[in-house]
Order: structure tokens, then sequence, then C-alpha cells
């Protein structure tokens, strides 16, 4: 897709994930791990590939073996890899987690002495394209630190606040110095997007609001137009000006929850691109994130739009009950 417009652009992380090939295992015990590309930005664009978008990603990584063999696969998964570029004298990010189904996955994230796509900069966005992408996917974490701040600003900058420009809150305090910096990041950011994401510790985070009706609230009140707030168990909430929506959580035996929320995330994107009423597009969303809690790995795990569809399919009674009022 060299030189095409892409439908989406995605600015974030990337790691190598080095996940336990069995799980209720402490990480000590673990006797063999997995190798696969991670980072929730890199999932989410590695999810909306598998959904037949065109793909950018803007990150960076170590001028390393890993970094070269996150680079292969993304290509390897349809992500355009063009504005991926080595960082020398940092490595590429490992991940390790512990995997106790149903709700307890343990990350061990390895940064020395920071990640290389924190030094994504001004120079690595490609303005012209953020611009005309019809979806510009950004993460909270590229903010904790500089120059990816600023780049993330400028990236914004140039796209103006149009359509289905998203803000995964994706936050994880051990990226920041404390929850003050990262709502003094984040609440600025809100101005310049049209969809936020986020679950309770998130919007919390970004709004000071854990209930999901009042931090969609909180978040509409910035001039988002699209506000999502995942609920784990008990589904997802979104909320428009005139619009509330709730989709129920999809039961299945969780191997891995923690590619979820980035399987949704790529969904959404596919979504939105397809002007799909709200409803429809949450439940796919929610599939897509069923799909992959019931799988080892995260970015491997992420399924097609057929997949989601004859999943779907198969537990219609059970998605077919999303209420708005």
């Amino acid at each position: 897709m060299t030189g095409a417009r892409p439908d989406v652009v995605v600015a974030g992380r990337i790691c190598i994930d080095l996940y336990p090939t069995v799980s209720g295992v402490r990480l000590e015990d673990v006797p063999t791990f997995s190798k696969s590309i991670g980072g929730s930005a890199t999932n989410v664009a590695v999810a909306a590939a598998r959904h037949g978008l065109a793909v950018t990603i803007l990150t960076r990584t170590g001028d390393d073996p890993f970094g070269r063999y996150a680079v292969e696969e993304l290509a390897r998964f349809g992500v355009d890899t063009r504005h991926v570029h080595p960082v020398a004298g940092i490595p590429s990010v490992l991940t390790f987690c512990e995997m106790f189904p149903p709700d307890d996955f343990p990350l061990y994230i390895w940064r020395n002495p920071t990640a290389p796509d924190m030094y994504l900069d001004g120079d690595d966005i490609p303005l012209d394209e953020v611009a005309a992408a019809k979806v510009f996917w950004a993460t909270a974490t590229g903010l904790s630190r500089e120059p990816s701040r600023a780049a993330h600003f400028a990236a914004w900058q140039a796209r103006g606040r149009v359509p289905h420009t998203v803000l995964d809150l994706d936050y994880r305090p051990m990226f920041w110095d404390g929850l003050e910096q990262a709502s003094a990041a984040v609440r600025p950011a809100l101005e310049h997007v049209t969809v936020a994401i986020g679950n309770a510790d998130e919007c919390e985070m970004a709004v000071d609001e854990r209930d999901p009706d009042r931090a969609a609230d909180a978040l509409l009140s910035h001039g988002v137009e699209l506000a999502i707030v995942k609920r784990g168990p008990r589904g997802v909430l979104a909320k428009t000006r005139d619009q509330r929506i709730e989709v129920p959580p999809i039961p299945v035996d969780v191997v891995n929850g923690l590619g979820a929320g980035d399987a949704f995330g790529g969904a959404l994107c596919r979504g939105l691109i397809e002007g799909w009423p709200l409803e429809r597009t949450l439940q796919f969303a929610n599939a897509a994130g069923a799909i992959v809690a019931t799988r080892y790995e995260c970015s491997t795990a992420m399924p097609t739009g057929a997949e989601v569809d004859e999943f779907l399919a198969a537990r219609s009674a059970t998605t077919g009950s999303g209420r708005q009022r």
C-alpha cells in the first residue's frame, strides 16, 4: 500500500510479547514462552488490518534483532511500516505476563531505560497521511514522555478535530510519574479528539469519574462526539449527544484477557469507517474482543471480519440484546 491513502493511522506502543504457553503458572515456573509482537497500538493496528483495512503505524523500535522482528511481523500482517524507525542505543521492549484466568493477567514490562516509541518525534509523523486517514488512533501512553507527547499534539493539530479521531485512554501507571501527571497530559488531548474509549480506571484518570454514565458524560463535555466505556464483565456502554447504548458481555472461557480491548479497537475502526449504526459496531467489536480472550497471544489472535461474523451468527441469541434509551 506504499503511497496509498491509509484507512487507519495508528500511533503508539510496540513491544515483543513473551507469553507463557501454559496457564495458572507463576512466571518463575513457566517452562516455555511464545513470541509475538504486542503493545496496545500495535495490536490495534494488526486487528484493523485483519479486517481488510489499509493500516499505517507510527512507532519506533530498538535497533536490535527484536526490533527487526517487530517490523517483519507487522509487514506479515499487512501493516505499512514505512514510518517505523529504530532508535540507536535503546533496546526493544520485552513484555512478559502470567495467566491466571479468568481475570488475573499480571504484566512485567522491560523498558531500559524507556521505550523506543517514546522517541517518536515530529519528523516521524506524516502529517498529510494523518490528516487524510479515515481513522487516526492514538493512545494516552504516547503522552507520557517527550518527544512523543509533542509529536502526538502535532498530529492532532495537522488533522483537526474531524470525525474518527480516536484517543484510547490506555492508562498504565508504570509509564507515568503519578496519576496527576497522567491527568494533566491527557485532559488537553481530549480537546482534539472525537472518540474516547477507556475502562473505569482510565476514565477516572482522564475525567475523575468511574461511574460509566458519568464518565461518558464527562468525556462528552470535553467535545468528544462518541464516548465508550468498557465495563469488563458488564459489557460496554457508549454515549453520543443523543444516544445511549449498552451492549452486554459475551460469555466465553477466558484464556488470556490482555488483547481483548485491542481487538475491540480494531473492529471499532471497521465499524466507524463502514458507517455502521453504533449498536451494530459495538456488538461486532465486543465479539472480536471475546474471540481474542479465548486465545493465548494478542496480535496473532486477532480475528478476521469473517470470523467475527461467524461467531456472532453462532451466538445470535446472546448478542441480540443491545439496549438503547
